[in-house]
């Protein structure tokens, strides 16, 4: 991959090859819209529901840092994955909505009203 700077953790859980090329592969895809990312985090946690019948339980929880308040989202599923492509999923939307906020924001211009009265001043020909 490339020199982007991508964690991965397991909890209560060993991380295979093809589960970190996943998760490095499907994260490329979020340094590809947003260039300022300085890191993504992505912790993968396996809870066994201890019930009727014991059902494992996989948590994604994905961290992205970059300037201005990071974004931490969080999918579980029965399948890890499923968790792990919704993590990217509701990351990727964060980013999409925070770059749209930026250019409504920068588009909306409006007048400056001063409370003094200013003289006029005549054009000079």
């Amino acid at each position: 991959m490339n020199n982007h700077e991508i964690i991965i953790s397991g909890v209560h859980m060993d991380l295979t090859d093809s589960i970190k090329y996943m998760v490095e592969s499907k994260a490329e895809k979020l340094f590809q819209h947003e260039e300022r990312i300085i890191r993504v985090r992505m912790e993968l946690e396996a809870m066994v529901n201890k019930g009727n019948g014991k059902q494992e339980e996989f948590i994604a929880k994905g961290h992205i840092e970059i300037n201005g308040p990071p974004m931490v989202v969080s999918s579980a599923s029965n399948d890890l994955y499923k968790s792990i492509d919704q993590t990217v999923q509701k990351l990727d939307r964060k980013l999409r909505r925070r770059s749209r906020l930026k250019r409504v924001k920068r588009k909306d211009t409006h007048p400056i009203e001063l409370p003094a009265d200013l003289p006029k001043v005549e054009e000079v020909a």
